[in-house]
């Protein structure tokens, strides 16, 4: 993974985040355009959106509690589809926001919205499409929800 540092200093940082809910869940991550998000056109890859896309739901997974029941359960998170539209070029150390927000689910998949901003400027935005596998097959969202209710609630106990 070519941001292995970006990954560990997310890892850290999501366990002193306030707690997600499991159903509609949105956060946003504070990140800067880094030398190796640059292309030849020095801005950042277009490549690098979905990667950071990436990192932002694993920040959303830490702070749901997901991770923690995929990781029991032996689940995996996979995403089946996923689309962006650019708007605007995000520049050398440009800092910018990249929120997730699961917005729906339905017998199979969960739908997400991934928006870059810098300021009040929504500069690329894109749409996942992802689900919950096991060996067994997909995992329903409203079990692999019920799941994650469940333990945490278990946990508070």
């Amino acid at each position: 993974m070519s941001l292995i540092f970006r990954m560990i200093m997310l890892l850290i940082a999501s366990k002193f985040k306030p707690q997600l809910p499991i159903k509609h869940p949105k956060n946003s991550l504070k990140l800067r355009v880094l030398p190796n998000d640059l292309d030849i056109n020095l801005h950042m890859n277009n490549g690098r959106y979905l990667t950071i896309c990436d990192l932002s739901r694993v920040d959303m997974f830490i702070r749901s509690g997901l991770a923690r029941t995929m990781q029991k359960e032996g689940w995996m998170p996979v995403i089946a589809e996923h689309t962006m539209k650019y708007k605007r070029s995000l520049k050398p150390f440009q800092k910018y926001v990249v929120t997730m927000e699961i917005i729906n689910w339905d017998e199979k998949y969960f739908h997400m919205i991934h928006t870059f901003f810098v300021g009040d400027k929504v500069v690329a935005e894109g749409t996942s499409i992802g689900c919950v596998i096991s060996k067994a097959g997909t995992i329903s969202p409203e079990y692999v929800m019920a799941k994650v209710t469940a333990r945490l609630e278990a946990k508070k106990t």
